[in-house]
């Protein structure tokens, strides 16, 4: 019967067996098209790639659309800098986004524990909760 088993793999095992596609200059282009569509689902989809230039990620971080700055600021790939700028970004729900990501800057998690926001400090205090648990 535990031949039957399935076999576990860890993470790096997968990651081997099932390797991500190249990321070609083709990819690339299509993504620098989906980051410019006048439909804002479809930027938020750009925006939540990992492989997205990072002169891309400057241009979404200003968008109008709420959404897509937000899924800039979701996005555990996008540049340290551009997170920086989204901390004084208008909405809470962008700032938001930007407490709970965990490759945000040291200096810019500073920040957002002082939002105006209570929302936002205790989606921090709840982050740094996690961190020391």
């Amino acid at each position: 019967m535990q031949r039957l088993a399935p076999v576990m793999l860890t993470p790096e095992q997968a990651a081997a067996l099932h390797p991500a596609p190249v990321m070609t200059e083709s990819k690339i282009a299509r993504l620098r098209l989906l980051a410019a569509d006048p439909h804002p689902k479809i930027r938020e989809r750009a925006a939540l790639d990992p492989h997205l230039p990072a002169d891309v990620f400057e241009v979404l971080a200003r968008d109008p659309e709420v959404e897509v700055r937000a899924c800039v600021a979701r996005n555990e790939a996008t540049p340290c800098d551009v997170l920086r700028r989204l901390v004084d970004d208008p909405s809470e729900r962008v700032r938001g986004f930007l407490a709970v990501n965990f490759f945000v800057p040291q200096d810019a998690m500073e920040r957002l524990a002082e939002d105006r926001s209570p929302v936002v400090r205790d989606l921090v205090r709840w982050k740094a909760e996690l961190a020391t648990a």
